[in-house]
């Protein structure tokens, strides 16, 4: 009996860690990508069998960034994943500027559909203040703590006003058309994962920014707004040509 209390008493003094409700139910968002090289992780997100999109600060900076599709749990070998290089990187141009955060990645061959692999269609409409979203990527939930990516999260926040989101910049970070908020007061809004997927009613609308929300749970996380990039997506992949120097841009949205 006196085990039994302190086994209790330790639990509810955080000696032993709570269930992490925050998981994602198993392969339920098939088109998150983890991207990794020599110990770093981030996510990206599938859009058709060839091509990911993420964000400028996840965007692979070598050739022997993998993306791994078809995954849970980062550390261990589940059967259902499938590992392709990178073979592109194609930077929005300015790159990470206030203006701009969004990379397109070209694999090496065409991932494999099934199950555990699916692509998310480009947006067929921008996301709406108070839109109920939810948003998946490696790492920790916990403002101000690192946690080694292991287990995909799920998180539901709220899409908000543009003018909620900006009054809460600091001074260096400035507003552009192509960001969208969503996130803060009452919800849990803080993802440690560069590029973690936004989706809305089904449709992907955005890739992680800033985490605004890591830094101060009341403020909104600030994520790429790609609808307004469709038709630039659109061209990079229909005018792509294979190059030797990995990476190429273009200005325009």
């Amino acid at each position: 009996m006196e085990l039994l209390l302190l086994l209790l008493a330790w639990g509810l003094t955080g000696a032993f860690p709570l269930e992490d409700t925050k998981l994602c139910p198993l392969h339920s968002q098939p088109w998150q990508v983890s991207l990794h090289s020599q110990g770093t992780t981030c996510s990206g997100v599938l859009i058709n069998k060839w091509w990911l999109v993420t964000s400028f600060a996840c965007a692979p900076r070598s050739t022997s960034v993998i993306a791994s599709l078809g995954e849970q749990d980062v550390t261990v070998d589940e059967g259902t994943e499938q590992h392709i290089p990178v073979a592109d990187v194609i930077y929005h141009d300015p790159y990470r500027s206030p203006l701009h955060s969004l990379v397109m990645v070209r694999l090496v061959e065409p991932a494999r559909l099934n199950q555990y692999v699916q692509p998310i269609g480009l947006p067929g409409r921008c996301p709406q203040p108070g839109d109920s979203c939810s948003v998946s990527g490696w790492g920790s939930t916990v403002p101000q703590q690192y946690e080694s990516p292991k287990l995909l999260k799920c998180l539901t926040v709220t899409v908000v006003e543009d003018q909620t989101c900006m009054s809460t910049f600091p001074d260096y970070i400035f507003w552009s058309i192509g960001m969208v908020c969503a996130g803060g007061a009452n919800e849990t809004n803080c993802l440690h994962d560069n590029g973690a997927v936004l989706v809305c009613d089904g449709q992907l609308q955005g890739v992680q920014w800033f985490s605004h929300g890591c830094e101060n749970e009341e403020h909104p996380s600030v994520y790429t707004k790609l609808c307004m990039y469709n038709d630039w997506m659109r061209r990079v992949m229909d005018n792509y040509i294979p190059t030797t120097t990995k990476a190429w841009s273009t200005t325009s949205l």
